[in-house]
């Protein structure tokens, strides 16, 4: 592992580690959807897929690339526009998927990006008057109520639940806020709820990170080329999904 000293004074300017996270995350995104496309494209038995600690896993790793983007909205200037931005890229792969796999993308991680910037960038002056610590706790318990929406019902399970009605979950239109019937199929999916909650999350969390409140050592570059790859994550998502495909054409068929 490369290692750099390079430091930045605490809630002036990058937050290296934010980086170097992100950066890991979108590596496991990749090595999850190379396991996806063996699995359900290519055929090939991939036992760990249908472990249930790799799928606490997948939630885990992108569950923390959400929570730091909605900490990066912090220290931009127009989250209106990267959202747009981000969104219009989801689109894109939604049109090309079918033509380069065998599924299609509704609502994939960028497409939530997107829509998660856009609300921030609409309502984040109305977001910053409810304090960071109360922000957080309550999209906390927000995420854990609509945690298993897609399965029909919202709640905690074995305490409370309450169920979706029938036609929401009929109608084939909701799902980008989870609500999905079992028809429903897509090679990405990342809706509003619960992931929405988990970039507020972030987002508030910015806020102790922007002024400079963590520990010095989230200030300061651990692993360079890490971090490097967590700036670049938008375009690595983009085409790793095609580029994974086409080397398992090469080798499958």
């Amino acid at each position: 592992m490369a290692r750099s000293d390079t430091q930045n004074s605490p809630g002036s300017g990058r937050v290296y580690i934010f980086d170097e996270i992100r950066g890991f995350a979108i590596l496991c995104m990749v090595v999850y959807h190379a396991m996806y496309q063996l699995q359900y494209i290519f055929m090939v038995d991939v036992p760990i897929f249908f472990s249930d600690w790799f799928g606490i896993i997948r939630n885990f790793f992108a569950g923390t690339f959400i929570f730091i983007s909605g900490i990066m909205c912090r220290y931009s200037r127009n989250n209106l526009k990267r959202g747009v931005q981000c969104f219009f890229l989801g689109m894109i792969l939604t049109f090309i998927a079918p033509f380069v796999t065998e599924g299609g993308i509704y609502f994939g991680i960028l497409h939530f990006m997107g829509i998660a910037m856009m609300i921030y960038g609409l309502f984040g002056e109305l977001l910053e008057k409810v304090p960071s610590l109360v922000g957080i706790i309550v999209c906390v318990v927000l995420a854990i109520m609509t945690w298993n929406i897609y399965e029909g019902y919202i709640g905690i399970p074995n305490l409370f639940e309450w169920s979706l009605p029938n036609k929401a979950r009929e109608v084939g239109i909701l799902f980008p806020f989870g609500i999905i019937n079992d028809s429903f199929a897509t090679l990405d999916f990342f809706p509003l709820f619960p992931w929405l909650f988990v970039f507020i999350a972030g987002s508030y969390f910015g806020l102790y990170s922007k002024n400079g409140s963590l520990p010095k050592t989230f200030y300061r570059s651990h692993i360079k080329w890490l971090g490097n790859v967590g700036r670049y994550t938008i375009w690595i998502y983009m085409l790793h999904i095609p580029v994974i495909y086409l080397i398992f054409s090469l080798i499958f068929r």
